[in-house]
């Protein structure tokens, strides 16, 4: 298959994100995953000590966030304008999060990268992962990040595997992707722009952009009117 439709630029927009320049040395987002922490390191030596503070060791977050007393904020994490942190939420580190986001109760976030205005607000879980501009999370939903085996994660694009290298890798969620609640996206999904996971789904592999999944066999290419 062709994987042009696996690569960034037909996945998100990165000028919603201060990561712009790592992607900017991929093809693909995946490629980025190793990289975040160095990343925000360097990153956030550059920041606005007039716009920016430091709230903990290397977590540094913009002055208009709000951060509920219960969450937890490790480092190196950077948190954009308007975002907001609420109860219980976990930021494990290398966590470069966006602007306007939510970081819901009880969610957990490592090593991904959150482009602005995403919301994972209600129990979700993060790890590995890039989601991209406006991406949404409902209630529950999980994006895994390892094989039950421990192997390198591949991903399943139209009956061929793509090797990642990667033994932890969770999704990357396109732009304005919208995934129900208490759905999984297992190890390796990469889910294409403006497209809808149903509430429940099990999810592996490439989903395109512009459709609605429901189940395995069951996905709908959406119509505009």
């Amino acid at each position: 298959m062709s994987t042009e439709a696996l690569k960034t630029a037909n996945l998100v927009d990165t000028s919603h994100t201060m990561a712009a320049a790592l992607f900017a040395q991929y093809d693909y987002p995946w490629e980025v995953l190793p990289h975040i922490k160095d990343f925000i390191l360097e990153l956030i030596k550059e920041l606005d000590p007039e716009e920016y503070m430091e709230y903990a060791p290397d977590v540094w977050i913009h002055k208009s966030v709000k951060v509920a007393p219960t969450a937890s904020l490790n480092g190196p994490c950077i948190i954009g304008e308007g975002t907001e942190v609420r109860q219980c939420a976990f930021v494990r580190g290398s966590a470069l999060i966006g602007k306007k986001c939510v970081i819901g109760n009880s969610t957990e976030v490592k090593n991904s990268i959150i482009f602005d205005n995403c919301e994972v607000p209600h129990y979700n879980y993060v790890g590995d992962s890039v989601l991209g501009f406006h991406a949404h999370m409902g209630a529950g939903s999980i994006l895994s990040n390892i094989k039950a085996d421990k192997k390198n994660v591949t991903i399943a694009a139209e009956g061929e595997k793509i090797q990642t290298g990667l033994r932890k890798m969770g999704a990357v969620l396109g732009d304005y992707v919208d995934l129900g609640c208490n759905s999984v996206c297992n190890p390796g999904s990469v889910i294409g722009p403006r497209t809808n996971l149903y509430p429940l789904s099990f999810v592996r592999g490439f989903v395109p952009a512009d459709h609605v999944y429901k189940k395995q066999g069951e996905v709908a290419e959406k119509h505009y009117d």
